[in-house]
């Protein structure tokens, strides 16, 4: 199986049709949308494009997504600067009562079995966990039995290297 994971799209369609054109010339028969999809531009549309894909996609929820979820649900989480909060109300209004059901079930991390290389985590890491978990992983990852054997891809504006991906044994960052 080849799997592409895409990550902060940030509702910016030109973008990822081209990198969607690039994932079918590649032969990719499984996506994995590794979160930060809505918040930008063209929420709807993007979404849109995502879910009508012909290969299957599979999401991540990230701190984005998390924060235009709370905003149509009527709350805000307080984590987001003041000169972006327009922003999430605005992509919050230009959603649909079927895109916070469809938010709300996406899952924080995702773990997809792909052959030669084992089971997969896929997860996105934000500022606050990145700096909190990261040194965490790296002490113990070799000693946590569900991680063990296991391969991590995440995503993290705090690390200038935008993913990562290591075997238990030489998860070093």
């Amino acid at each position: 199986m080849r799997v592409a994971a895409i990550y902060d799209i940030h509702g910016n369609l030109p973008a990822l049709e081209a990198v969607l054109q690039d994932i079918r010339q590649a032969g990719v028969n499984h996506v994995v949308v590794g979160g930060d999809v809505i918040l930008g531009p063209m929420p709807r549309e993007t979404l849109t494009c995502l879910l009508d894909l012909d290969i299957p996609v599979q999401f991540i929820q990230g701190n984005c997504d998390r924060e235009v979820l709370a905003r149509m649900r009527g709350t805000e989480t307080g984590t987001v600067p003041e000169q972006f909060r327009e922003v999430v109300r605005w992509v919050a209004q230009q959603l649909h009562p079927e895109h916070e059901q469809l938010l709300a079930r996406w899952p924080k991390t995702l773990r997809v079995e792909i052959r030669g290389l084992g089971e997969v985590l896929f997860a996105m890491l934000h500022r606050e966990a990145t700096l909190r978990y990261l040194p965490v992983l790296r002490l113990k990852t070799a000693s946590y039995q569900s991680l063990k054997d296991s391969t991590y891809l995440w995503s993290s504006a705090v690390i200038p290297t935008c993913s990562l991906t290591a075997r238990s044994e030489g998860f070093e960052l």
